[in-house]
């Protein structure tokens, strides 16, 4: 009865909010306590936790999409398995094809700014595991840890819709403030460890052209084509990958060096240990 209300949770704010609440951070922190110095097991649990939830809300959204181009939902289901079973076996046997070919692949050390190898994902989800897995929650977000005070920023995001809806019921004029969604602003950041600020910024731009702008101008328009719309610059995504990888990465042509390619976060000190008495050559001793 729980984990199914928390399903149609999951699933309302999804059909409404186009936003997949991440439980990744919740899976970890709980094995982080109960399996401190197991990386192994921390990053299981994420998987069965996590990734197939996060993986129901995908197929979710395909069928959102279908239902919204009248497609009959046993067609749906059926074009979803077969889709499951080729990708499955391509993505395999991409990886392996990839692991055992690209030289330096996910050594940042070894490889250019704008190399396609760099695996952020894959970097973020190995961090996760050292973080709580083997380190452990209680040594970092505990009373053992330097990082204890954040634990008060669950309190803060639960509290944060209610200033919004407080300011909409005082100034019920200013239209504005209803559009303040904070799930989104919060939630939006939670793929902010592997992508950058220029991933934003592009997203921003198109929600903001084509929800606010053409929303309001074009509405039959928007409402006929938009969904359609989206599911097109996806799939123009994956097929400008694959081109850009066969006409230019494959030649080592890793096209220019600008600030939203670069894996450095632009701190210095980002890499210096926090723990008081640590030596560390080119940082401060706290």
């Amino acid at each position: 009865m729980s984990l199914s209300l928390q399903i149609n949770v999951l699933f309302h704010k999804l059909a409404l909010l186009v936003q997949q609440p991440g439980l990744n951070v919740i899976t970890e922190l709980i094995i982080g306590y109960l399996y401190p110095g197991r990386p192994l097991a921390n990053v299981a649990f994420k998987t069965y936790g996590y990734i197939s939830m996060s993986q129901a809300l995908m197929f979710l959204s395909d069928f959102k999409l279908g239902h919204y181009m009248k497609i009959p939902p046993r067609s749906m289901f059926v074009v979803q398995l077969v889709g499951t079973l080729v990708s499955s076996s391509v993505y395999f046997g991409t990886a392996w094809w990839l692991l055992s070919t690209a030289p330096n692949i996910c050594n940042t050390a070894l490889l250019d700014p704008s190399s396609p190898w760099t695996c952020p994902g894959d970097d973020v989800f190995y961090n996760s595991s050292i973080i709580w897995g083997v380190v452990g929650s209680l040594r970092m977000f505990g009373r053992l840890g330097v990082y204890a005070g954040q634990n008060w920023r669950f309190l803060v995001g639960l509290l944060a819709p209610v200033p919004v809806w407080e300011c909409s019921r005082l100034f019920p004029k200013a239209k504005w403030i209803s559009l303040i969604n904070m799930p989104i602003l919060i939630g939006a950041t939670g793929m902010m460890p592997p992508v950058r600020a220029v991933n934003y910024l592009a997203w921003g731009a198109v929600g903001i052209a084509f929800n606010f702008v053409v929303y309001r101008k074009y509405k039959q328009w928007w409402a006929r084509h938009n969904y359609v719309l989206s599911a097109r610059l996806d799939a123009g995504v994956a097929c400008s990958a694959v081109l850009t990888y066969f006409a230019l990465q494959c030649r080592s042509i890793f096209g220019i060096q600008w600030w939203g390619t670069e894996l450095d976060d632009h701190c210095a000190l980002a890499r210096c240990p926090t723990e008081p008495g640590i030596v560390t050559k080119g940082c401060p001793v706290f």
